[in-house]
C-alpha cells in the first residue's frame, strides 16, 4: 500500500474520537471564570495521530485532560466510539470509555513506588479484563503482560523491579505498557517524553509511531516540542490562548504555514519551515 493510499484510508475510516466546540472552563477565586479551552474541534481515527502544540499555558493540558474525562466540558461535547466522554467517577469509569487511554508526562509520579512493575501491571490487565466481562487465567494475564513489554521493547524480567529501579525511559514505556493491557483505541499522551533525555526522547517518539501503526489505535499526542511532532504526527493543530489557530496535515503546516502564529513558534526551529516531513 503506498503512503497516500494509506492517508485515503486513514480518512475514510469511521473517527475513533470527535470532539466539537468543546469548552474546559476554571472558577478562580476572586477573579471569576477562567476560560482554559475555548470552543476547540478535532477528530481522530484509527492510525493516525494528532499532536497538539503551542506554549505553555495555552491550554493543551487542560484539552488532553477533558478528552479522557478528567475536566468537565463547559460546554460542547467530546464522543469516543460513538459515546459521550463523561467525567469520570470517583469509583470506577465506565466500561465503554476503557479503551480511552492517556500516558501523563511524568511516569513516576502514575507508578506506585511501593508496588512491583508485575503487581501494576496485573492489576491493569484484571481491571480491564473485568470491565471487558472476561475471566482469564493467570497464564493468559502473564502472557499478555509479556507480549505487551516486548512491544514497547522492555525485558519482560524487569516486570519483578520496583520503578525506583528503572531508568525514566524505561518507567515511560513501563506507562505505555499499562495503556496498551486496556487494548486500547485512543491514547492521549501528554508531554510523553518532556522528561526524558535526548536519547529516550527519539526512542519513545518512535515506539509511538510503530504502536500506532502496528495496532491501528488513534493517539492525540500533547507537546511543545514541535520538532518531536513534526516527525511522528499525521495531523498537527497548534493553539494559542484556549483556541486552534491553525490545524490540517502535519506537512502542511511546517512548510506552508497559514496563521502568523504557527510561523512563529517555527521560527524556534529553523530547520522544520519549509522541510517536507
Amino acid at each position: 500500500m503506498t503512503a497516500a493510499t494509506l492517508s485515503t484510508a486513514v480518512a475514510s475510516a469511521e473517527p475513533l474520537l470527535e470532539v466539537q466546540d468543546a469548552v474546559v472552563s476554571y472558577r478562580i477565586k476572586g477573579k471569576g471564570r477562567f476560560i482554559a479551552v475555548q470552543g476547540v474541534g478535532l477528530t481522530v481515527r484509527p492510525g493516525e495521530i494528532l499532536g497538539i502544540v503551542g506554549e505553555s499555558g495555552c491550554g493543551k493540558s487542560s484539552l488532553a485532560r477533558a478528552l479522557v474525562g478528567i475536566n468537565k466540558l463547559s460546554s460542547g461535547s467530546i464522543r469516543f466510539l460513538g459515546n459521550e466522554v463523561s467525567p469520570l467517577p470517583l469509583k470506577r469509569r465506565a466500561s465503554q470509555l476503557i479503551p480511552l487511554q492517556m500516558v501523563f508526562q511524568d511516569p513516576y509520579a502514575s507508578l506506585n513506588p511501593r508496588r512491583r512493575i508485575v503487581q501494576q501491571l496485573e492489576e491493569v490487565w484484571n481491571a480491564a479484563a473485568r470491565a471487558r466481562g472476561e475471566r482469564g487465567t493467570a497464564e493468559a494475564r502473564l502472557a499478555e503482560i509479556t507480549d505487551v513489554l516486548e512491544r514497547v521493547g522492555l525485558d519482560p524480567t524487569l516486570r519483578d523491579r520496583y520503578p525506583h529501579a528503572l531508568s525514566g525511559g524505561q518507567r515511560q514505556r513501563i506507562a505505555i505498557a499499562k495503556a496498551l493491557l486496556t487494548r486500547p483505541r485512543v491514547i492521549v499522551a501528554d508531554e510523553p517524553i518532556s522528561a526524558l533525555d535526548a536519547s529516550s526522547q527519539k526512542h519513545v517518539g518512535s515506539l509511538l509511531r510503530k504502536l500506532v501503526d502496528d495496532l491501528q489505535i488513534g493517539m492525540v499526542i500533547i507537546s511543545h516540542d514541535l520538532a518531536v511532532v513534526a516527525t511522528i504526527a499525521d495531523h498537527t493543530a497548534v493553539m494559542r490562548a484556549g483556541k486552534f489557530v491553525e490545524q490540517g496535515p502535519t506537512e502542511r503546516v511546517w512548510t506552508a504555514p497559514e496563521s502568523p502564529y504557527t510561523l512563529e513558534l517555527l521560527s524556534a526551529v529553523p530547520e522544520l519551515v519549509g522541510r517536507a516531513v
